[in-house]
């Protein structure tokens, strides 16, 4: 089965037999920027759980779920109970989400340079925004604007990238 009309086959055994695949530096380098950009989901679980068990943070934003650890003898699961911080840490994921499947039908209208472009100024826009974040509805819009960042490149470059490299075959 040929891709994209290139000279590049898949090792697949169907009726025609073994079409001859292997493994070249474009399809090793595919891999891995297929595997790291899925990476930055991974680094945020670890980012958002560490931020939000630092007491300056907590301080600052969640003062309330400060006070139940303070005040926890044995329980420590649930000093973590607030909607507001579950909002702040699932809110780039549920943006991610809707980006990634918005993203197909923007790509298709706008190109996939124009759209890695947005997502990466979306991304860039939600950081400055968490940066300097002074309340809660700003952490969790800069959240927002880091999922669809995330959610438009993740689906993006995988393609881009797969299409720049079978030119280059």
């Amino acid at each position: 089965m040929a891709v994209g009309g290139s000279d590049v086959h898949l090792g697949y055994e169907g009726a025609a037999g073994s079409l001859g695949g292997r493994i070249t530096a474009s399809v090793v380098i595919t891999c891995v920027i297929a595997a790291t950009s899925g990476l930055i989901f991974g680094y945020d679980i670890g980012i958002s759980g560490g931020v939000s068990t630092m007491v300056p943070f907590l301080q600052k934003f969640f003062p309330h779920v400060l006070r139940k650890a303070s005040e926890a003898k044995t329980n420590m699961y649930c000093i973590y109970d607030s909607q507001v911080l579950t909002s702040f840490t699932s809110s780039l994921y549920l943006a991610g989400l809707v980006a990634s499947l918005a993203a197909s039908r923007l790509t298709s209208a706008y190109g996939r340079r124009n759209i890695m472009m947005l997502g990466g100024s979306t991304f860039l826009a939600g950081a400055a925004i968490n940066g300097g974040a002074e309340n809660i509805a700003m952490l969790i819009l800069g959240r927002i604007l880091l999922g669809f960042g995330v959610g438009f490149t993740n689906h993006v470059i995988n393609t881009f990238l797969t299409h720049q490299l079978l030119s280059l075959c």
